[in-house]
């Protein structure tokens, strides 16, 4: 008598996926994608927003999904194509057609420069979890260099500047933007923010005076906070760099 065959399990059966958090990844992508569909049809100032929008997506789903523990390896695999679209490639061809499509090949490669820099800063993310100091980001995050991109076509668009008048200006930041986020220079993270713990009134205070601040003038605002963040790493850097040479023995002493 024939032996009953044993059943295997099947490694392609469908496996639920945690709906919220995936649905702010979800919208975060659309959010890219829209970026993109509107640079093709020359409204910038619609896809620097929609930009912004897809970053304001991209650091609550995180939360979302640690908030209601319901983070999952799909989750973070989805989060990482999502980045890739909404803070790579995105920024990288709307930047293009905005300021850099009549500079031939450095338009482009200045572009890609960007494109890649974006897509190694995210596989590098992903392969240091265990290991990286959850305080600081090891180059700057690719949502704040998209906010930087964004932020200039977005305050170019508002003081109605040409983007061929400033292409130059842009590819500048381009490459910077792509180099910055490959770099090892220590950026705050800000996820060491407990949120249930009690704060001061006095952050309360200034949380709404930011409020207030940003909606005075969004696009002024928006991009000058970001390049302070931009910034802070080359300054972090430094500072340190300067404390550990006063720190290090004199040459030629004991």
């Amino acid at each position: 008598m024939a032996e009953p065959a044993i059943k295997r399990p099947n490694p392609f059966a469908r496996k639920g996926i945690y709906l919220l958090p995936n649905l702010f990844t979800t919208s975060a992508l659309f959010a890219g994608f829209y970026a993109i569909v509107q640079a093709m049809n020359g409204r910038f100032e619609h896809a620097a927003v929609a930009i912004f929008i897809a970053m304001v997506l991209d650091g609550l789903d995180g939360r979302v999904a640690r908030l209601t523990r319901t983070q999952s390896a799909f989750g973070a695999e989805y989060d990482s194509l999502s980045d890739m679209v909404a803070f790579g490639v995105a920024p990288a061809l709307v930047i293009y057609t905005f300021a850099l499509k009549d500079m031939g090949k450095l338009g482009w490669l200045a572009a890609f420069v960007y494109c890649v820099g974006a897509a190694l800063r995210l596989a590098r993310f992903n392969t240091q979890l265990e290991v990286q100091d959850k305080r600081w980001f090891q180059g700057l995050p690719s949502p704040a260099a998209a906010a930087l991109i964004a932020g200039l076509i977005w305050v170019m668009h508002d003081y109605e500047v040409a983007g061929h008048s400033i292409r130059w200006l842009a590819w500048v930041l381009t490459i910077l933007a792509g180099i910055t986020m490959v770099s090892n220079l220590p950026f705050y993270s800000g996820k060491d923010i407990n949120l249930r713990k009690s704060v001061p009134f006095i952050a309360v205070v200034l949380v709404a005076l930011g409020f207030i601040l940003v909606s005075a003038d969004p696009p002024t605002v928006l991009f000058a906070l970001f390049v302070g963040y931009g910034l802070s790493g080359y300054v972090l850097w430094l500072v340190r760099y300067v404390r550990s040479r006063r720190g290090s023995p004199a040459e030629g002493t004991k």
